[in-house]
């Protein structure tokens, strides 16, 4: 890449790896091939790896730019200092990818361009497809996301474990509450202003996080279905994992905890801890023990944990938004709606 196509570059296009050379291989290429030298310059961030993948990009991939971290920060940990770089070299975008994600031509510019011409949009997405049924869309972001009155997030495209055909219903750029951390876009400025992903949480659900105290700020997140990336999906943990049963349960409990004032929060969380006991006897009957005490123990640290925010809004924003009015339980489960157009 030449030093003029480096100086035009506005947004850092940054891939956080994490012993994943295998991934590299496959999905890297397409990264390089179809990212416009003009728009985006490829990064890959190492979180620590252990296995061959320093060796595999100095290799097989002379041109991406290769930021290497000590140790394994987190999805969380490592992003920040990712885009605190960032900020320092002087992007104003960045976008978060996955490494298990596959790009296709053209696919940068729609979400940069949408943010150049909207000023008070702060971040985006992508339509997100099943890189291994293309014409489906992925659990992770689909048309963009959304939460319910619970907390429970879901999607354009997927509710739950149902992840629903593209027919080009949701082609239309929408607001959304979150924006998926496979690929998110971001104004670096704003990603700074408001703290970055918050550490504490890891891994999962650190971009809804994210996203709920931007809007708290005013700005919106949009999905902007003209960009279009495939991703695998449980590239670093299968859905079974009783290690990601936990990180969601204690995630999601944190993400209530912080992002709700006081007027709501305990009655809110309340609640939901009482659904998440339901759940928890659900994983108990059907003898998946394992992910019934990952979600004993995410409880038990949610209530350490929780002491240490100690500051929140004044808004809550499940009650302020239309899009949080859903109860997705009751309409999936008892109501048979499973797709999103079903919901009204």
């Amino acid at each position: 890449m030449s030093e003029n196509n480096l100086a035009k570059a506005r947004c850092a296009v940054i891939i956080l790896n994490w012993n994943g050379a295998s991934l590299l291989r496959r999905f890297l290429p397409s990264v390089v091939r179809n990212t416009e030298n003009s728009v985006g310059r490829v990064i890959v961030a190492d979180n620590g790896s252990t296995d061959d993948s320093i060796a595999v990009l100095e290799s097989e991939f002379p041109t991406v730019e290769v930021w290497k971290m000590p140790e394994n920060y987190g999805f969380a940990g490592g992003y920040n200092r990712c885009v605190e770089r960032a900020s320092r070299d002087g992007y104003e975008y960045a976008l978060l990818l996955n490494s298990d994600v596959e790009t296709p031509a053209g696919w940068l510019s729609p979400l940069v361009d949408y943010l150049d011409s909207h000023t008070d949009v702060a971040a985006a997405q992508p339509k997100i497809l099943s890189v291994d049924n293309t014409g489906c869309f992925e659990y992770a972001g689909a048309a963009g996301g959304y939460i319910d009155r619970n907390g429970y997030p879901y999607c354009r495209g997927r509710i739950f474990g149902t992840c629903e055909t593209d027919r080009g219903q949701y082609d239309d750029v929408a607001d959304i509450f979150w924006a998926t951390g496979a690929a998110l876009l971001v104004r670096v400025d704003t990603y700074m202003a408001v703290g970055g992903l918050d550490e504490k949480f890891f891994a999962h659900m650190e971009e809804i996080d994210l996203c709920w105290r931007i809007l708290l700020t005013g700005k919106r997140i949009v999905a902007v279905p003209d960009s279009r990336v495939y991703h695998l999906g449980g590239g670093s943990l299968p859905a079974s994992n009783p290690r990601k049963t936990y990180l969601n349960f204690r995630n999601n409990l944190l993400l209530l905890h912080k992002n709700l004032p006081d007027a709501t929060r305990c009655r809110k969380l309340l609640k939901r801890r009482l659904l998440d006991t339901i759940a928890w006897l659900k994983f108990v009957l059907t003898l998946q023990f394992g992910n019934a005490a990952a979600v004993f123990r995410a409880h038990r640290h949610f209530a350490k944990m929780r002491r240490g925010y100690t500051s929140h809004p004044d808004v809550d924003l499940l009650d302020a938004r239309n899009d949080c009015r859903h109860n997705i339980l009751t309409s999936y489960y008892l109501k048979g709606r499973h797709l999103f157009s079903d919901l009204g």
